[in-house]
């Protein structure tokens, strides 16, 4: 039991005042996928006007710059934030290095398992896709359409490869997302089916310390105790802000906005927030 003391938030007008820089996770944050959450555009652009540095930190299988094009497409204002780090841009950038290096065999068949057919998760990589699980030499799940097929489709196109021991990376670790349907399994789901039929998974994305490190060395290394984390995850935001060592709040306008119980989810997760607040938000 944690006897870490919570402390509710009427919005993030307090955070402004006690911390300089900003970890923010977007979805379930400061849009749903679709529109942006009331207050948040606002909010977001009150933080660089504050002076305070904003690093969007997502668990999206997409690179960093469809992402922010995605933002400003909702109407998120442009230099409302510092940089952008998603688990797909940090995927990209380790394959990349891999591949110069000579340790990426070019050529490898790839099973790319995305969203609307989004291939920015291997572009300009020496990867050949192939969608048939019995021919990959490399999976790669970036992101997940739960919201189309049930995870016997999944199930079909995954086992083939499992049953190889082809590696496979996930680059999004959330096991539930946000659709227009309402919440639905997630890529993090997709990883852990692969586990079931056999194989073994590599995770790139909150809560693993890689890509809270690059956050926070993009933010020019702050002392942590200027830090928050910012995210609608216990998982995968609160969890990994604790490992980062610095503050965490959560935010219940996303995947815990129906929860009755965070006691519950506290404990399961072994992790507490510093904060919670009804949403990213002045009021």
């Amino acid at each position: 039991m944690s006897m870490k003391r919570v402390e509710r938030l009427d919005g993030i007008g307090l955070l402004v005042e006690r911390y300089d820089v900003f970890l923010l996770d977007q979805f379930g944050v400061l849009h749903d996928g679709t529109r942006p959450y009331p207050g948040a555009v606002a909010a977001l652009s009150a933080l660089k006007r504050a002076g305070k540095t904003v690093v969007l930190v997502s668990n999206s299988g997409r690179r960093a710059r469809p992402n922010e094009s995605r933002l400003i497409k909702l109407g998120f204002e442009p230099g409302s934030w510092d940089h952008f780090v998603s688990s797909g841009e940090v995927a990209w950038r380790s394959f990349n290095d891999m591949a110069a290096s000579g340790k990426l065999r070019p050529g490898i068949k790839c099973l790319l398992i995305s969203r609307d057919d989004d291939r920015s998760a291997i572009d300009g990589l020496p990867f050949v896709l192939t969608g048939a699980g019995d021919e990959a030499e490399l999976v790669l799940i970036s992101a997940s359409e739960g919201d189309r097929y049930d995870l016997d489709h999944y199930r079909r196109l995954l086992a083939p490869a499992a049953a190889r021991q082809v590696p496979c990376f996930c680059t999004n670790p959330d096991t539930i997302m946000l659709t227009a349907n309402g919440p639905r399994f997630g890529a993090g789901r997709l990883a852990d089916l692969y586990e079931s039929l056999g194989g073994s998974v590599t995770r790139i994305g909150k809560p693993h310390k890689a890509i809270f490190d690059t956050a926070l060395a993009l933010a020019g290394k702050p002392d942590r105790g200027t830090v928050v984390c910012v995210g609608d995850s216990v998982e995968h935001d609160i969890s990994g802000g604790d490992g980062a060592g610095i503050a965490t709040a959560l935010v219940l306008s996303g995947i815990l906005a129906d929860t009755s119980d965070l006691a519950a989810v506290f404990e399961e997760q072994q992790a507490w927030p510093d904060y919670i607040a009804d949403s990213f938000s002045f009021r």
